[in-house]
């Protein structure tokens, strides 16, 4: 335990520069005898730790101070490279040459035990920049702006801090303080577009952002009985998958919870004549409303 706390009290000084003992102390819930039992481990280490007293003082680093390999384990080594290989996607051969260093530096052979695959966004190579260039932009900390497709159907101009890149649902996101709003954000990648990368810079430390929230997007829901037919098990199985049953004929039947707004609908649609709304009422006739629309349009 010890150890694991020397180690948290050098990222937490190098994450936030300087803080005093009684911080610390609070931080990781021990005495201040003990951390500056602990301050002294660490110098003992090798590593330059520094206390100034008076207005301003408090315990620092060097400037310019990185960790040295020594400080991690032979587990933890381990455990960087395989994070490493669960992002290798995203960085293509770069991070290829990056995990084959870091394997020579720790004298650890990289175990292959993860592949990721976003191929969607190399098959769409206006997207793959977005995603490149918010990169860039969040580990530089520039400013923005980008034109984004709201929910309610117009364009408009927002300039954001980008913080970090979200994968979640088979969509990323971009999770960001938004100027306009003067809150943090939620932003999907795929209804962005004239990107720019501002000459402006900001500061940002992580311990001032906020906690993600679990739901990216909130939406009022409805509880809705849907009956499939076997054709489209699969797409069932994959996005229904604890609440299925089945009749001796294979139909397939689900209680979902589902947006309640034009998304369910939109979403409904996609399985053609292979979905039947079995309840609750109003869900079934808006379905029979679209299909009445779209029935009307292709009239000759």
């Amino acid at each position: 335990m010890e150890q694991s706390r020397l180690f948290k009290i050098v990222y937490h000084l190098l994450e936030n520069g300087k803080s005093t003992a009684p911080e610390l102390a609070e931080k990781f819930e021990v005495s201040v005898r003990t951390i500056y039992r602990d301050l002294d481990a660490i110098s003992a280490t090798g590593i330059p730790i520094y206390a100034t007293q008076g207005k301003g003082g408090g315990i620092s680093l060097l400037d310019d101070y990185v960790l040295e390999k020594s400080l991690l384990s032979e587990k933890e080594k381990e455990q960087m490279l395989m994070a490493l290989q669960g992002i290798a996607a995203t960085e293509g051969e770069k991070t290829d040459e990056l995990l084959s260093k870091l394997s020579a530096l720790f004298q650890t052979k990289s175990t292959n035990w993860i592949e990721v695959d976003f191929s969607d966004w190399v098959k769409n190579a206006a997207r793959q920049d977005i995603f490149n260039d918010i990169k860039k932009a969040i580990f530089d900390r520039h400013i923005i702006s980008f034109s984004y497709f709201d929910s309610k159907g117009f364009w408009l101009k927002r300039s954001v801090k980008p913080i970090k890149l979200i994968f979640k649902s088979k969509d990323w996101y971009l999770y960001s303080f938004c100027l306009l709003r003067n809150d943090y954000r939620f932003f999907k990648l795929t209804r962005m577009k004239d990107l720019v990368i501002s000459a402006e810079t900001f500061i940002q430390k992580i311990s001032n952002i906020p906690k993600i929230k679990a739901e990216i997007q909130k939406h009022n829901t409805v509880s809705v009985n849907l009956k499939f037919s076997p054709q489209v098990a699969f797409r069932v199985y994959d996005e229904f998958t604890d609440s299925v049953t089945t009749d001796c004929e294979n139909n397939l039947y689900v209680t979902a919870n589902l947006p309640d707004n034009e998304i369910m609908y939109s979403y409904l649609l996609t399985f053609g004549d292979c979905v039947e709304v079995l309840t609750p009422k109003y869900v079934r006739e808006g379905i029979m409303k679209k299909l009445n629309l779209i029935l009307k349009k292709y009239k000759t």
